[in-house]
């Protein structure tokens, strides 16, 4: 019950202090976002092909799902 009775610090006396120097974080992968969505479409790909392979029916209803998904993202996107 103390926890719920102290008062909380205000916003402007928390504040982060970045480390002096350091901008680049080797941690943080910068630039590989179209390699990584290249890499992603091509997973896609081969998912759809090797279902297709065993099953024309699935293939198809993926395929439709695929292209109902982008056309309603677009849309909500637009409106």
């Amino acid at each position: 019950m103390k926890l719920l009775a102290q008062e909380l610090p205000s916003p402007k006396a928390i504040q982060e202090t970045p480390a002096p120097g350091n901008n680049q974080d080797p941690l943080i992968a910068r630039g590989l976002q179209k390699e990584q969505y290249i890499g992603i479409i091509g997973l896609a790909i081969a998912l759809v092909a090797a279902v297709g392979f065993f099953s024309r029916r699935v293939e198809y209803a993926i395929m439709f799902a695929i292209f109902l998904s982008a056309l309603l993202i677009g849309f909500f996107l637009l409106v």
